[in-house]
C-alpha cells in the first residue's frame, strides 16, 4: 500500500485529474453492471413464466403476462404476440420482435459510451502528464549544475512515467 501511495504522489498534478476521471468511470460501470445484473434476474424470470404460456399456445394469458410484467423481455414478446392473430406471415412477428429490441437497447446501453470516452481522456491526460513531466526534465538539467543533472532527470522521468502509466 505504502509503494502505490508514493507512486501516486510521485505522479505529479496530473494523477489528480486521473483519478477522479477514473472513478466518474468506475462509477457509471459499477450502476450498468448492478442495473444489467438486476435486469438479467427479471428478465430470466418473466421469460421462465411466458415459456409454458407459449409453449400451450396460450396467447392471451402470455399477452397480458408479458404487458404486465414491466420487464424489457416482456415488451419485446408483448409487441410480436400481439400480431400473431392477425399476421400470415413469420416475418412480420421477426420484425415485432426486432422493433422490441431496438427499444430495449438503448436503454440497456444507457452511459455505456462515457465509459470509452473516460478511458480516452485518461489516456490522453496521462499522455499529457508525460509530456509535462518530460518538458519539466530537460529544463531541470539545463538549468541545473553538472553533479545535479543525473538526479533532476531521473526524478522528472520518473513523475513522466508514473503520469503514463496510471493514465494508461
Amino acid at each position: 500500500m505504502d509503494s502505490i501511495i508514493r507512486f501516486f504522489q510521485e505522479g505529479g498534478a496530473f494523477m489528480y485529474p486521473i483519478a477522479i476521471v477514473m472513478a466518474i468511470g468506475l462509477a457509471i460501470a459499477v450502476e450498468r453492471l448492478l442495473f444489467l445484473m438486476k435486469e438479467k434476474s427479471s428478465n430470466r424470470k418473466a421469460f421462465e413464466d411466458m415459456l409454458p404460456m407459449l409453449q400451450k399456445r396460450d396467447l392471451r394469458n402470455a399477452l397480458n403476462y408479458a404487458n404486465t410484467s414491466g420487464t424489457k423481455i416482456g415488451n419485446i414478446f408483448s409487441a410480436a404476440i400481439a400480431r400473431i392473430p392477425g399476421s400470415q406471415r413469420r416475418e412480420e412477428i421477426e420484425y415485432a420482435l426486432e422493433e422490441g429490441l431496438m427499444e430495449a437497447i438503448p436503454q440497456l446501453e444507457k452511459r455505456t459510451q462515457y465509459v470509452a470516452t473516460l478511458a480516452n481522456i485518461a489516456t490522453l491526460m496521462g499522455l499529457l502528464g508525460t509530456i509535462m513531466g518530460l518538458i519539466a526534465a530537460f529544463t531541470a538539467v539545463a538549468n541545473a549544475a553538472p553533479a545535479e543533472k543525473a538526479a533532476l532527470l531521473s526524478q522528472s522521468i520518473s513523475v513522466a512515467m508514473n503520469t503514463t502509466a496510471f493514465g494508461l
